[in-house]
């Protein structure tokens, strides 16, 4: 069955546009936006229409040097703030993003395309992170005590890191610019930023609302770039930066990694997953379904976190394939601006063009569409919502990311196979157990070699709570009390007892 797109009416097309018209468009460098040194522009584009909707600066290699010149040069005083001062100007940023949700989600909306309900849900999540922030940064603790000879007294504090290189994906534009700036600023560190060059008006109307909240200049510098290793690299080697925070592919993560070690940066890399969604007879179905339509279908299942490969008990996995295929079948696909829409478009034709790769590979192995499979016609890169039943398991998208709206189901018949199929991958951020046993809920749980379990529930992602993953996934934790640890130094003084 064909999906029939929805297309946003002009009313609602001409309010985006105007909200967008009021986003800079420039690098902001020491407090100053400014065009890139070379002159050189990047055109953002609406994935729903594939029209241009903004004309940005494009920065190169003399800008990221402007930028860490400028946030090395604003760490002694801004390191030096009082933590109370760092505190009110998170929290009146959390007050302004709040303030202007609805325009935020449209400008989200326009250059990346999910639909503006769940724009506006991203918009409170990433807030939030500076609010969480906002408390940690009065919280930053330390420690005394004698030494066990009771000669020394030992004295532990906690410290701003330095100059931190900041680099976000395009799938969650604010809440990834947040989860990193919020704990920078708390800890007393000053940023350079990149973007992505996709997706970069969310991040620059974030700087004007922090300006506006009384960031001073230097300390959040931004550099927006089409080719991002001219921007990144003379970060990571000026000898300049102390950290580096990282969201995106676990090969980008790798390379960044080699980089960091030529300085010994901290590093904390959020990388790719291949989460895997497990299904025991026990469950409760109906619960079940709602928790994968969050897991598959947030972001259009462009994230990281989204449910990858779907392992169902064989005594259950037909009933549940029916229930799925009838909820994402119902889903509305079209502009993101367009009231009502569910499922928005993909971020770019090559993600386009690797789902139905990934999908007619799939097919081609024996796999059963029971829902969508087939590219709507017209303008902007969609793909419906799909389930497909009969994976051959060497299926290309049992070890991808498939990054799209595909939901392969695969039966298994014990637990202890279950969790082999789950691990069997290099990735290990989220997984996901739906089972109405509590004694199974935590031995699978602990099973699973994941960062992260929902148990019972299909969205994990919480502020308050540590984001990451281990193996391919990443190191470091993002959010929760641990994510300002990251970018804070120990420091031990001694003192002789006399």
């Amino acid at each position: 069955m064909t999906v029939q797109l929805v297309t946003a009416s002009d009313a609602e097309s001409q309010r985006a546009q105007e909200v967008v018209a009021d986003v800079p468009t420039g690098l902001f460098i020491d407090g100053e936006w400014c065009d890139a040194a070379s002159g050189k522009t990047h055109d953002v584009v609406n994935p729903a229409t594939e029209q241009v909707i903004a004309t940005i600066a494009d920065g190169g290699p003399e800008d990221a040097r402007r930028a860490i010149e400028a946030a090395a040069a604003a760490q002694r005083d801004w390191g030096r703030t009082a933590p109370r001062e760092r505190s009110e100007i998170l929290r009146r940023a959390y007050d302004l993003i709040m303030e202007r949700q609805d325009d935020l989600a449209l400008v989200m909306t326009s250059e990346m395309g999910k639909p503006v309900a769940e724009a506006k849900g991203e918009v409170a999540y990433a807030a939030e992170f500076l609010r969480w922030f906002s408390e940690e940064a009065v919280r930053i603790g330390g420690d005394m005590m004698l030494s066990g000879d009771g000669l020394t007294r030992i004295f532990v504090s906690r410290q701003p890191i330095g100059p931190c290189v900041l680099v976000t994906p395009w799938n969650f534009p604010l809440a990834m610019a947040t989860r990193k700036i919020g704990p920078a600023i708390a800890a007393g560190c000053t940023m350079v930023f990149k973007p992505a060059h996709l997706t970069p008006l969310s991040s620059f109307a974030l700087v004007d609302i922090l300006v506006e909240a009384g960031l001073p200049a230097g300390v959040l510098n931004v550099v927006c770039s089409s080719d991002a290793g001219s921007v990144v690299e003379p970060w990571m080697s000026s000898g300049l930066a102390r950290k580096v925070s990282f969201t995106g592919s676990t090969a980008v993560g790798v390379k960044l990694l080699e980089q960091a070690s030529q300085h010994v940066m901290r590093s904390s890399m959020e990388l790719g997953g291949n989460a895997p969604f497990i299904v025991c007879e026990d469950a409760d179905l109906d619960k079940a379904v709602d928790g994968l339509m969050i897991a598959k279908m947030r972001n259009m299942g462009e994230a990281c976190t989204a449910a990858n490969r779907i392992f169902v008990h064989r005594s259950v996995h037909d009933a549940l394939a029916d229930k799925l295929a009838e909820r994402m079948g119902a889903l509305s696909v079209g502009d993101g601006l367009a009231e009502g829409v569910q499922v928005g478009p993909l971020i770019e034709p090559k993600a386009l063009d690797k789902v139905v790769k990934l999908v007619t590979d799939a097919v081609d192995r024996g796999a059963e569409v029971r829902c969508g499979g087939d590219r709507p016609k017209g303008a902007g890169y969609f793909y419906p919502p799909t389930v497909l039943t009969g994976v051959d398991p060497g299926s290309a998208l049992m070890e991808q990311e498939i990054f799209g709206p595909v939901a392969p189901l695969i039966p298994y018949d014990t637990d202890d196979e279950v969790v082999e199929l789950a691990n069997a991958t290099p990735w290990g951020l989220m997984g996901y157990v739906y089972t109405e046993s509590l004694e199974r809920a935590f031995r699978l749980g602990e099973a699973i070699e994941t960062g992260m379990v929902g148990l019972n529930t299909g969205l994990v992602s919480n502020p308050a709570a540590p984001f990451g993953g281990v193996k391919a996934s990443g190191l470091g934790r993002e959010g929760g009390k641990l994510g300002i640890e990251e970018f804070l130094e120990v420091k031990y003084l001694a003192a002789p007892r006399t």
